[in-house]
Order: structure tokens, then sequence, then C-alpha cells
């Protein structure tokens, strides 16, 4: 249904509805502004069939494959569009539009919904002395008033709480839910030495409960270190956000806080400089969104980023859908089209681009604070660079007004590629990628002409020229073009050679230095019948882009053709400019780096939005004053300045204590992240489509301490977790009254016992690791080489998918592209990152076994545990091991057929006379350890 309010509704209104809407005219017999328009058809029939775009007739129509069927008849849709609506059909082609447009009981019935105010738009219930802690039968139960009302629930349905968990299981329980890694078998053995409570604070202080915390509240942000795409680019400073909430956590910062620091943190006041660096960071929560950079139309662009940023905020913060009233008011909540375009005002006058011009995009860097020490080294560095620009500038300038002699003698006649010394490879036997142009304007081309870029298209067209290398050795890498004044002066070369990859540039406004027709680019090593390659394009070029020919000279043919030269001749200008190139380059590869984070800025002159009618960016209509959803009107909140874009005042708006979303919505995911269900169950949707609570009095209550405990999260965990509620089974003692409550109750939503739950794919590869020895335990800092993520150079575009995956970290620190995950991560339901993961899905597919019994790291990890286990247990019993084993993992001790089984299989006769050492034995019965279900569930 998102992807239809987002994608689909849009694409109708503007391509369709013109022709099939009843607002407009029904050719055809075919109505497509309704589900049962398209279901009906028109004169031809159905529309479509849902699952099968083959056999749709609406997308036969819109792909032109019909020559009598084509629709609209105008002009084809883009294929962007007609790839839309093949994965809507194929996905069912999910329609909520129930409603028939024009019918007057229909538009009753929607107007009346929209006027609704849904209960999660109503004040807090505040705490009273009746409320707090409702009258139970059982007084002696409850430890918390959360119990009072758990209890109060269930005794009026005639049910009581199952018995309370086993210490075992409660602890591999609260260790999992608060730090996400397992209890060592260590502390499971000695469970009995503290207090549940004392264990618990302990969790509470430790950088893991940090780390843990953090990741859910990552999900939540759509945090990503890519922009996802076709040429996805890499988030090089996304890592410090990520920082920053581990860091925020860890210090128990208030959530509301936090969620003021994203939307405004540039903005608010900083005691020093820490706090403002980290304020600056916490506004990168605004760029992390998964955008289409290349993206010709920056009109639309820049809407599409405001979208995707209020559809973030809205479900993360306050479980609302707000995009869906970027066309239409919300067909089911109170969200008006003013409502959305009040707050589009607010981001639209936030630079969330660099700028609105570049052919490629590009988020917004902001410097962060740093120390004298630091300040004075990247001074130093800066200061380098800038002297070595200016040489270069000024050298370059003296070789354009050089005579052309000599080196710089500009070639008058076309050549033969083979009548070139070297390995010569024509632009016509390249490998070409976007509108390049043939041209025989200028003279002294090599073959039948050279190649322009019209001075368009920038960051779209490339030559990959593939020599063919019948010798392994050292060559010279040359490039021929046509010079002069309007040519770029940054041309990109990517080679591959054999000793790695070089990411170069050259000027084409300065004469080709080399015979009049080449420029060098240095000397590498290339492998004979290798996979070298040099890749010319225009990316990031200001001016016209040439490309003839590349050359490449063996040493052993310079040496053989170089001319004696004086020992005392000056070196030339274009000997000059290549060193200063190389140093400049070398110079900026090294530290010190100033840091820089992603964030946001205020536009020099904020402006309200006007109304984009059915949300088409050239279809506007009357201008919205920036401000917020009048349905959840806070008293107080003030008023968006004209001088600013309003960002404080939107964070004022939603952690205002009188706005009864947030903290309903933090309270609940918090429940959620430790109970498995939330009070509310539809996580992220508060409004009339999503779930009513199950105990709402209990959700307002812990709301409304949560504000009074000054929104903190630690205190909020640490209540829960000291409730009885908590502690319950969830693999309770035999009781015949059971299925009669299983029966009325299947969900548990009156929590007579606690949900067993599966660990998510974070807990179980820590836990893995953990139990092997391997878990690297470094807190905080980058993932990836920063050297290797250059945002704007050719090799970014291919770290996310050729990454290698090979670090041992928690999994909070696994890079977290949008394109390429972690293999365990694609199998157990990580989630998509494109948008706020509230709670993650729970599938159950076969992939998932067949990695526990094949995958290459369970097989690693298995074998590591069982070497740890070897050297740590060096006189120990098989049954002592064993014993190990089971807490290690499992949590617990192994039952009496358990141990034997598993002793049976350690002492079991040889494999058809093969020995197996015990090593290896205790390695297989690791490996089925963790593919046990008692290891990926939570008891």
């Amino acid at each position: 249904m998102e992807f239809f309010e987002d994608k689909v509704r849009p694409l109708l209104i503007e391509h369709c509805y013109e022709c099939h809407s009843a607002e407009h005219k029904i050719k055809g017999g075919l109505q497509l502004d309704h589900r049962a328009g398209w279901e009906t058809g028109g004169d031809s029939g159905p529309a479509l069939v849902p699952g099968d775009p083959a056999a749709s007739l609406v997308l036969r129509a819109v792909s032109y494959e019909d020559r009598d069927l084509k629709m609209p008849p105008r002009q084809k849709l883009p294929e962007a569009a007609v790839a839309i609506l093949r994965d809507w059909i194929a996905a069912g082609a999910p329609d909520p539009r129930l409603e028939v447009p024009g019918d007057p009981a229909n538009a009753a019935a929607a107007s009346a919904s929209r006027s609704g105010i849904p209960w999660s738009f109503q004040p807090l219930a505040a705490p009273t002395a009746d409320t707090r802690r409702p009258a139970v039968r059982d007084a002696a139960w409850p430890r918390d008033p959360v119990d009072d009302h758990i209890l109060a629930a269930l005794e009026k349905e005639g049910m009581v709480p199952v018995n309370d968990a086993a210490p075992e299981a409660l602890m591999r329980r609260v260790f999992f839910d608060l730090t996400g890694l397992p209890p060592s078998a260590e502390e499971l053995a000695d469970a009995g030495s503290q207090s549940y409570e004392t264990l618990v604070d302990r969790l509470l202080a430790s950088d893991a409960f940090a780390e843990r915390w953090a990741q859910h509240w990552l999900d939540l942000t759509r945090f990503a270190e890519s922009s996802g795409g076709g040429r996805t680019l890499p988030f090089k400073d996304a890592w410090r956000f990520r920082d920053y909430v581990i860091d925020s956590i860890r210090r128990d910062i208030p959530l509301n806080r936090m969620i003021a620091e994203h939307l405004a943190g540039d903005l608010l006041p900083a005691a020093n400089d820490g706090e403002r660096g980290r304020q600056l960071t916490a506004t990168a929560f605004l760029a992390l969104g998964a955008t289409n950079y290349e993206e010709q139309d920056k009109g639309v662009l820049r809407m599409d980023i405001i979208d995707e940023q209020l559809e973030t905020i809205g479900r993360s913060f306050m479980g609302l859908t707000i995009g869906c009233a970027r066309c239409h008011d919300h067909k089911f909540d109170p969200i008006t089209a003013r409502d959305y375009y009040a707050l589009a005002g607010i981001l639209g006058s936030t630079q969330t681009l660099k700028d609105y011009t570049s052919n490629v995009g590009h988020w917004v860097d902001l410097p962060l604070p740093m120390d004298a020490a630091l300040a004075a080294a990247v001074g130093q560095k800066e200061d380098r660079l800038a002297g070595l620009q200016a040489e270069l500038t000024r050298t370059t300038a003296l070789a354009k007004k050089e005579k052309p002699s000599g080196s710089f003698a500009l070639a008058r006649n076309a050549v033969a590629a083979d009548q070139l010394p070297g390995i010569v490879v024509d632009e016509t036997a390249a490998t070409l990628v976007g509108a390049w142009k043939t041209s025989t304007f200028h003279p002294g081309y090599i073959g039948k002409g050279y190649l322009h870029d019209k001075e368009a298209g920038k960051g779209t067209a490339s030559a990959t020229f593939v020599p063919r290398i019948a010798e392994a050795g050292r060559y010279e890498v040359r490039v021929a073009y046509t010079s002069g004044a309007d040519r770029a002066k940054n041309v990109p070369v990517h080679i591959l050679h054999a000793d790695g990859e070089e990411d170069l540039s050259f000027d084409e406004s300065v004469p080709p230095p080399v015979e009049g027709r080449f420029v060098s680019l240095g000397t590498f090593r290339f492998e004979k019948d290798g996979a070298g390659f040099i890749l010319v394009s225009n990316e990031g070029t200001s001016g016209v882009v040439t490309l003839d020919a590349i050359q490449l000279v063996s040493e052993k043919d310079r040496a053989a053709a170089a001319a004696p030269e004086r020992p005392d001749a000056p070196p030339s200008s274009a000997d000059i400019i290549r060193k200063l190139q190389a140093e400049i380059k070398s110079v900026k590869a090294a530290p010190p780096f100033r840091p820089e984070t992603m964030g946001v800025s205020e536009v020099p002159e904020p402006a309200d939005c006007r109304i984009h009618i059915r949300g088409n960016i050239r279809n506007l209509g009357e201008s919205v004053p920036r401000g917020f959803i009048a349905a959840a009107g806070v008293p107080g909140v003030s008023p968006v300045p004209a001088n600013q874009s309003g960002r404080v005042q939107l964070a004022e708006w939603i952690t205002h204590p009188a706005n009864p979303l947030t903290a309903r919505v933090m309270v609940n995911r918090v429940w959620m992240h430790l109970f498995g269900e939330g009070l509310v169950r539809s996580v992220d949707n508060f409004g009339n489509s999503g779930e009513a609570p199950s105990h709402p009095l209990l959700l307002d209550h812990l709301a409304a301490d949560f504000i009074a405990d000054g929104w903190s999260l630690r205190k909020l965990v640490r209540r829960l977790v000291l409730t009885r509620t908590y502690q319950l089974a969830s693999l309770p003692a035999p009781d015949p009254r059971h299925a009669a409550w299983q029966a009325r109750d299947p969900d548990n939503r009156l929590l007579w016992r606690a949900h067993r739950r599966r660990l998510d794919v974070n807990a179980m590869r820590d836990a893995i690791l953990t139990v092997s020895g391997r878990l690297d335990r470094r807190l905080l800092g980058p993932n990836v080489e920063a050297g290797s993520i250059d945002s704007n150079s050719a090799e970014a575009q291919t770290l996310e998918y050729n990454y290698v995956f090979t670090d041992l970290r928690r999994s909070l620190y696994s890079p977290a592209f949008r394109n390429k995950r972690l293999e365990f991560f694609e199998h157990f339901d990580f989630a998509d990152i494109n948008g706020p993961i509230g709670q993650r899905t729970r599938g159950t597919i076969v992939p998932q076994a067949l990695y526990f019994l094949n995958h290459p790291f369970l097989l690693t990890e298995s074998q590591a545990a069982a070497a740890r286990l070897m050297q740590r247990s060096s006189g120990a019993s098989a049954g002592e091991s064993i014993n190990w084993l089971w807490r290690s993992i499992l949590g617990r001790l192994p039952s009496e057929s358990e141990a034997r089984h598993a002793l049976e299989f350690l002492q079991a006769p040889a494999d058809e006379g093969q020995a197996i050492d015990p090593e290896t034995r205790y390695a297989r019965l690791i490996q089925t350890l963790f593919a046990s279900a008692d290891f990926r569930f939570l008891d």
C-alpha cells in the first residue's frame, strides 16, 4: 500500500486520470481512479490481472507493444514509470481506493473518516490515584503499577499469569534484550551470586547496552551508508551518526533531546565545541534517506527528498503516514494536504543538497569543530595544497602561452592506429556509454575521427579501453585528445593495472604535450592477457570532453626511441604539470583530514511552500504558511519566524509534552523490543488504519511517566524489565487451564505468558562470534577504510557492489549498504533500510536452515569455538565440556537425553574407518547447537 501511495497513485493521476477518471472524462469505458474501475475494465475487458503483468492489458498498452493499443496516445511513458506499473501488478496490484469517485455516499463517508480524531490524537490520560494501580484480587503478585494493569485485564477475563521464568531463561532473556549478547557459561553458573536488580543495573551501565539500543534507533532512523539506486553513492561520513547515537544512549541523553538534535541540531545553542559537533552530526538524520542523486529534474529531486524526510519523521517519531497527504488529503487520518505542505515548507527551507544544478547531486558536508592541534595540522596541509594548486595554475597558464613547438607542437595530420608505436586502442574499439558524438573537425586525430561529449550529459558518458597485452611489463599510458580553450580541465581517468587501481585526471585545455597528440598518465605494470583497462569519463567536468585513443608504450620501446637529452636541460611545462598533479593527489590522500559530517543547514531565504496539486511539482495551488498538523495542535508552540526554516519549532512541536503522539510511540517501541509485541501492535501506524492499544490506560500512564522521568530510555527500560510481567515464563509449567486461555487469547494480547521470540540477526551473529571467541569488541569508529570512500571518485561507484564483508565487530558496525548487505542479514530479516524499520519481519524460509548447515561463516566459527573449547578445557571431562557448550550457546544445561546423545556423538566410531579428531567432532556438535531452534529463539 505504501508503494501504491508513493509511486502508483501519483503516476496514475499524472498520466491516466485525464482520460480515465470521473473528474475529467472516461474514455473507452475504463475508469482508473478507483479499484473497481480497473477490475471491471472498459470496452476491452479487465485492465489488469493482479500478479500477472504479462496478461495485463494496461501494461501492454503503456509498453507500446501493440501498434493498435498505445497509451497514453501522445507519448510513451518513461521506462521508469512502466517499471513501476509492472512491479505494482506483479505484487498483486494493492489498491486502497475502494470508494467510487462521484458517489455522494462515499464522499460523505470519506469526509467523516478524515474528520474523526483517532485515539492517538487525544490527550494523554493523566495518572490518578484510582487509575495508576487498578484494583486486583491477587494484590501480592504485582511489583509495579505495570503489573497491576496487566493483572487487572487478565482477572477481568477469568485468567491469571503463568509461573515466573526459570532463572537461566530469565538471565538469557535480559542479557539479549539489554545488550544483544549472551551471558557466558560462567555467568550462568554463578547466576545466584547477585540479585536480578543488580544484574540489570550492571547491564544498563555497559557499553553493550548502548550498542544494542543504538541499533534499534538506527533501524528507526533508516540508517544506511549508501544512497541506494543504480549508481549508489557511499555516505563516507555516515558512521559519525551511528557513533553519535551510541554515545547518546551511553550517556542517557533524553530521547526528546535526540529528536530535537536530529531535526535542528545545527540551530540549537551549544555550550562548547564538543556539543556543537554532536549536534551537527545529529542532523545527518535528515540526509541519510534513500536518494536518487542522478535525478535530472532537480525540482522532482528536491520534492522527493522532502517527501522522504516527512514520511520518516512521521513514522519514526509519531507513528503517522504523513506521505499519504502529498497528493490528496489523507484517506484515513486527519492529515490534510495543507498540513503536508505546511510541513514541506519547513524542510523546503532547509539546505539538504549541496546545490541544485550539478548533474549528480550531493548531500551537504558540514565541517566539524577541531581541537587546536588538529586544526593546526589541517591548516598546514591546506596551506600546502593551496600553494601547490597556485603553482599548477601558474604553470598551466604559462604552458598555454608557450609557442607550440617541440613536444607541444600539435599534430596536423590524421594517422592510422597501426602506424603508431606500442599498443594503440582507437575510440572505435572502446566500450562507450552515454551520448558521445564522432567528429573530424580538428585535424591530427588517430583513425577516422575522435569523440566529444557535446558538453552535455555530465556524469553519464564514459569510454572503456581494454588493451591486449602480449608481453607482461611496465607500460606508459597515454591518452589522445584534441585541445582547446573550451575544453574540460579535469577529465577523470580510472586505470586498472596489475598492481591495483589509479584515479587520475588531465587538462584538455592544454595542448597534448606528447607528440602533439597524447598526454602521459604515468607508467604502470600490466600482465600478459590481464584484466587491465583505462576508463575515461565526463564525470564532474565543466567544459567539452574530447577523446581519441589510448596508447601503451613499453619501457623497452621508450628507451629505444628516446632521443639523447642534455643532462642540464630544464624540465618541460608538461613534466612540471604532471609532477604537481601527482603531488597534489598524494597530499590530499594523506592525513590529517578535516573532519566532516553529513547534515543540513538553513537556506538564505526561507519560504512557504505552495500546494502541489495531485503531487505534481508543476501544478501549483495556493501557498501554505509553514506549520504543523492542525489536528495534533499543541498549545504554546512558537510560530515559525519568517526568517527561519521552522525546524526548531518543528522539533518543539514533536517533542512537546502536550503532543499526545510522540511519547506514546516511543514507549510503545520500547515495550515491543522487551516484550515481543507492542501494546499497539502496528508500531509504525497510530492512525485509524492501525491497531488500537491492548491496554490503552497503561500506555498513557507509561507515556506520562516517561515524560516526567525526562524522556530517559534507561529509566524506562529498567522499570519494564523489573516488572513481574517481563519475568513470566514463555514455556510455562503444564496447567489444564492453558488450553482454554490459548483459545481465548491465541495472540497473547493480554500477556498471560511471555512471548517466545526469535533472536534478531544481529544478536545471532554476535552470539556466534562471542562463543567462538572472535568477536571484536572495539567501540565506535569507522567500519570501512576512509581512504576507499571518496564519493566523487570512480572507485566509489563499485565500492558497494564489490565489497567483501570480513569484519568481526558487532553487527551494529557491519557496513549498512542499501544494495548489498552481509549475507547473514539478507537471510534473517534485517529488513529494507530504505525506510524506518519499527519492527523487523520474522520470516521462516528454507535458506535459513541451509545457511546454518553450509555457510562458511558457520563452519569457520564452529571450528574456532571448538579450538577455544579445547584450549580452555584441557583436562576437563567430556561431560563438563558439554555442559559448557550448552550454557554458552543455549543458555542452559543439557537435559539428560541431550547430554547422553552428545556424549555418544563425541565418542562414536570413525566414519568408514577414517579417524575424526576431537576438535572436529566438537566443531560439528557446536554447529548443530547453532542450527537448533533453542539457539535461535529466546524463551
